[in-house]
């Protein structure tokens, strides 16, 4: 299995979920996705890893306790930037908004928690010593992020200039797609909400995790409690379902038809 050594600006490198129950998180995430999680010891507080396999394997998620009560479970994507300030400064610039200041977690990065003109989080990582996820694209690891989104046109201004996105026109699941991409290769997507019936949803990001079987894994998901949104489907991609799990974090699934040289999103290892 090829493991990731670098990331490069503008690409998703990890997903964060914040879990109002840590431990119902981690036997969840466990069944599912067979992943295996430990405590990051540290000066991070409880935060914790899901690996492939065992404590020695490659990291594919992170988690941590929600802050408080009064916020919401969620899976939060993180991008890549090569400079933290000149980026914030975009986001603001565009309409965005800076919801954390950038802050050094220990020897590992630098974060700072964002959100979009509508209102859909993401947080940005400069690496020190971890640059991210170690395996993406690959069955049990993260191969695709998606926004769905209401003003598809303002968010192809603001996250291009943001990350020098390239929108592209596809049609998957609705009438129209977007792919942003990065020279030649794809690094997410975006779904209108109109278009998935969902239209008094708010915009969000939502990862997606490569799996053998999606019907079978959605079942198992079901079974142990997430609510399914968007049942196994066929899009020329692959298969995918998307899915609220037992706490009520978002998440997708997908089953990819993958191309010789590529990963799952269509981009390059590095």
């Amino acid at each position: 299995m090829p493991e990731v050594t670098a990331h490069a600006p503008g690409y998703p490198t990890w997903a964060e979920l914040a879990s109002p129950d840590v431990r119902a998180s981690k036997r969840f995430y466990c069944e599912v996705f067979g992943w295996y999680a430990y405590t990051l010891t540290g000066s991070l507080g409880e935060y914790y890893v899901f690996t492939l396999r065992d404590v020695g394997g490659p990291a594919v998620a992170g988690m941590q306790p929600l802050a408080d009560d009064s916020m919401q479970p969620t899976w939060t994507c993180y991008f890549r930037t090569d400079d933290m300030e000149a980026t914030l400064e975009t986001v603001r610039a565009m309409g965005g908004q800076e919801l954390s200041e950038p802050t050094d977690a220990a020897n590992l990065g630098r974060m700072a928690h964002c959100c979009d003109p509508e209102g859909a989080d993401f947080a940005l990582w400069l690496p020190y010593d971890f640059q991210g996820a170690d395996v993406v694209d690959e069955p049990s690891a993260m191969c695709w992020v998606e926004l769905a989104a209401h003003d598809i046109e303002g968010a192809r201004r603001f996250y291009g200039a943001v990350f020098g996105w390239k929108a592209v026109d596809r049609s998957y699941y609705t009438p129209t797609y977007t792919n942003w991409k990065i020279g030649d290769w794809t690094v997410a997507g975006m779904v209108p909400l109109e278009e998935l019936g969902s239209a008094d949803f708010e915009a969000h990001w939502v990862p997606f995790f490569w799996v053998s079987d999606c019907d079978a894994t959605a079942a198992r998901a079901a079974d142990l409690g997430a609510r399914i949104h968007f049942p196994p489907t066929d899009i020329k991609p692959g298969r995918f379902a998307v899915m609220t799990d037992p706490a009520g974090a978002r998440l997708g699934i997908v089953t990819p038809v993958r191309e010789a040289g590529r990963g799952a999103s269509g981009r390059a290892r590095r």
